[in-house]
């Protein structure tokens, strides 16, 4: 495996899970327009901001442990049509549940790949 393939396997699923992190981020800013006062726009938007949290929270806390971070993304993935109990359209679970998925597939990949891949050497510069 070149040292491309290497890099790409390693820094894929992390700058998914930062970029699905800023995408979910985004449907908080629906709680500016719902006329609420100050107090309840703070509850809400911090409600609302959980879910970003958990993603952020999983990928920092288990930087290097892949096989956690692959373990808990794809029970993430499959935890959300089951507690929204499939009252939205297959596309919603795609978009929602999809790159969660992937990246947990990628994590699990960084973690069976682990020895080939090297990853102290990853973070240097060719």
């Amino acid at each position: 495996m070149n040292k491309l393939a290497k890099k790409a396997i390693f820094w894929t699923p992390r700058i998914l899970c930062i970029v699905f992190a800023l995408f979910v981020s985004l449907f908080a800013l629906d709680v500016f327009v719902e006329g609420f006062n100050s107090a309840e726009t703070i509850i809400a938007l911090l409600m609302h901001m959980i879910p970003t949290a958990i993603i952020v929270i999983a990928l920092i806390s288990f930087w290097r442990w892949e096989w956690i971070r692959a373990f808990l993304f794809i029970v993430l993935s499959v935890f959300y049509p089951i507690w929204t109990r499939g009252k939205f359209p297959w596309i919603t679970y795609a978009v929602m549940s999809g790159p969660i998925f992937i990246a947990g597939v990628l994590f699990h990949m960084n973690w069976v790949y682990k020895a080939e891949l090297k990853t102290d050497d990853l973070c240097t510069t060719a």
